[in-house]
């Protein structure tokens, strides 16, 4: 019977790179790549996970430790400077930041949990020092004040508030918005056009209230011409337009 061995879990690949150097108490500068591949391949047989986004990253890895055991068995390259390159420079200067940030995270958590420690005291202060207010020297206050200087104040005061008043805008009226519902509008028309068979235009529009309701009747009236509910007739130039209901209405009426 086989024993069944709990992996550790760890974040990524680099933290499982991480654990076998500092398990194995190697330099990170000069890792021994075929011992600490051969460790992390084993690891990466051993893993059981059904998310092959968290797998395909450790598979990753395992491709990146093979490519770099292979440079190290070539010849060493040369750069521009004459110096030789080594293959797990790139893959030390990854493992050092993700050290670096992985640092910083266990720094913060702990701050965190420091502060959940701290407690603030509610103020506590008596009551009679919170009620009490300084006494006011009313004598003190005013002091050399008179009428006639308070007087003055409020004159000055007065005038410069008249002096920011616009001389030209303060004449126009108050402009308010009418709410005029266009619906209930047309409603109302054609109503009035069915119980009058004929009407005038001009008397139509005398019985709204406001220019807002005039523009609306007008604005009424022509939907209801353009869709064919009445009709309009205007015998002469400058006659009253004679507003009626089309035939089919009377027929549905």
């Amino acid at each position: 019977m086989a024993i069944p061995v709990k992996l550790e879990v760890f974040e990524g690949p680099l933290d499982l790179l991480l654990h076998l150097i500092d398990k194995n108490k190697v330099d990170i500068y000069d890792i021994p790549i075929v011992e600490i591949t051969e460790q992390y391949l084993d690891y990466i047989k051993q893993m059981e996970t059904e998310d092959m986004n968290v797998m395909s990253e450790f598979l990753v890895m395992a491709a990146t430790l093979l490519d770099i055991k292979c440079k190290m068995l070539l010849p060493k390259e040369v750069n521009e400077e004459g110096e030789e390159e080594d293959p797990r420079a790139e893959l030390v200067q990854k493992l050092l930041e993700y050290k670096m940030y992985k640092y910083m995270s266990f720094e913060l958590k702990d701050k965190q949990v420091d502060a959940q420690k701290a407690f603030y005291r509610e103020q506590a202060i008596p009551k009679e020092i919170e009620e009490y207010r300084q006494p006011i020297d009313y004598e003190e206050l005013i002091g050399d004040m008179t009428l006639n200087k308070l007087h003055e104040i409020f004159k000055s005061i007065v005038k410069k508030q008249t002096d920011k008043i616009d001389p030209v805008r303060s004449t126009f009226g108050k402009i308010e918005k009418d709410e005029i519902d266009m619906d209930e509008k047309a409603l109302f028309v054609e109503a009035y056009v069915r119980e009058h068979r004929t009407c005038s235009f001009r008397k139509l529009l005398e019985k709204q209230h406001s220019k807002m309701e005039v523009i609306v009747t007008f604005l009424v009236i022509l939907e209801l011409m353009k869709i064919g509910k009445i009709n309009i007739v205007q015998e002469n130039i400058f006659d009253d337009i004679q507003i009626s209901i089309r035939m089919q209405e009377k027929a549905v009426s």
